[in-house]
């Protein structure tokens, strides 16, 4: 089975039913990662829990090492991330205490670094980003709410912000005119 990381952002610091392992603190070529990955077991599940914001939720989001935390998990062996965020709802469907699993994502970021690919490369490197989020995982969360008996917004569109400000009126109304259904501020890279 495949070794899943949940990402708990503002709201989620950390998971009440995870009976805790081990801590890990893991050196990236990019940086100190967020805080030390929790590992423990969920329903039966080994996963690995990681606070986006680190444990105290002090990192904002415009200063979160994206690519450390990403590295930190990917070297532990985690091949599948469900990360949790509290967004901001742009459409009338996006009401509060609606579930969401996005498919899609529009990056209004700036200065974030975006990619691992960089330095003194081979080749260039492209990186197809048409599906942004894994079918599969989505397609399981999906039927996991389901399963429990939550409605679930199955398909939408995730703004990402740089943060830490909240957006103006203005750019909420582009963003819907851009096919937004969400703001948030870490969906992103």
């Amino acid at each position: 089975m495949n070794l899943l990381a949940i990402i708990g952002g503002t709201g989620l610091g950390s998971l009440k039913n995870l009976e805790i392992t081990r801590h890990q603190v893991v050196n990236t070529p990019y940086g100190e990662p967020s805080g030390p990955l929790t590992f423990g077991n969920l329903g039966g599940r080994e996963v690995v829990f990681f606070a986006r914001h680190g444990y105290a939720h002090r990192i904002p989001p415009h200063e979160i090492n994206y690519r450390a935390n990403l590295w930190a998990l990917k070297e532990v062996g985690v091949s599948e991330i469900v990360s949790v965020a509290a967004v901001g709802g742009i459409t009338p469907r996006m009401g509060p205490a609606v579930l969401a699993i996005p498919d899609q994502i529009i990056d209004y970021t700036c200065g974030r670094k975006q990619t691992f690919f960089e330095g003194e490369l081979e080749s260039v490197t492209h990186i197809d980003f048409t599906h942004p989020y894994s079918a599969s995982v989505r397609h399981d969360l999906i039927a996991s709410a389901r399963a429990v008996g939550v409605d679930v917004v199955k398909s939408c569109t995730y703004g990402c912000t740089q943060g830490p400000r909240l957006e103006t009126i203005a750019e909420i109304r582009r963003m819907e005119r851009d096919g937004c259904d969400l703001v948030g501020m870490t969906g992103m890279p």
